[in-house]
């Protein structure tokens, strides 16, 4: 239990750092609930990590009804990662990086973030936590799972973030979904154990 959480408490540091210090600086999105709350950001001011934890709600009641150890889980990374993404924010602009260099190092940080927090048997937000719930029905593939959702998140913001940080927003998410993949390959081919 104390490995697991200090395991969620990197990746969701992990994933502070990949939105605020590359991501929002050029306007980029990430997929899932992250991306919402970044496009709720973008476009109303919305605190992203507050909305995170809003709109996972109904996501999170769900989980409570079908599986009760993947809620008491994954709830511990959604409180972590939408407080690291909202304190965070504060060093957005401590450290710009070109738009290629941004995408590619803020998709490393965020994938290898949210990687670790699913091997750590938790998830950084609502859509997260049901791929989770999917990939152990369908026994597929979690990291594969949260790019299909992304790529949906990401045809819903292009509107607020035009064209250019929609491309290299591919760029991000691609790169999320290969590091988050990377770290959850295993999961497949064992029954979805983390360990």
């Amino acid at each position: 239990m104390g490995r697991d959480f200090g395991i969620i408490v990197l990746g969701s540091v992990l994933v502070g750092i990949g939105i605020n210090i590359f991501f929002v600086p050029h306007h980029f999105l990430d997929g899932g609930m992250i991306g919402i709350g970044l496009i709720s950001h973008y476009w109303f001011g919305f605190k992203p990590g507050l909305t995170m934890i809003i709109l996972s709600i109904p996501l999170y009641m769900l989980a409570f009804f079908m599986d009760r150890r993947l809620f008491y889980n994954s709830i511990h990374g959604l409180w972590l990662s939408s407080l690291m993404i909202d304190v965070i924010y504060q060093w957005k602009d401590a450290f710009i990086l070109p738009p290629m260099g941004s995408a590619l190092c803020g998709g490393a940080f965020v994938g290898i973030g949210i990687g670790m927090m699913l091997r750590g048997n938790s998830a950084t937000g609502g859509t997260d936590l049901l791929a989770q719930l999917i990939g152990r029905s369908v026994k597929m593939n979690v990291g594969k799972i949260i790019f299909v959702i992304d790529g949906l998140v990401l045809m819903v913001g292009w509107p607020v973030i035009g064209v250019e940080s929609f491309l290299y927003s591919l760029l991000a998410v691609s790169t999320v979904g290969f590091f988050t993949t990377l770290l959850t390959h295993h999961n497949h081919d064992s029954g979805f154990s983390f360990r």
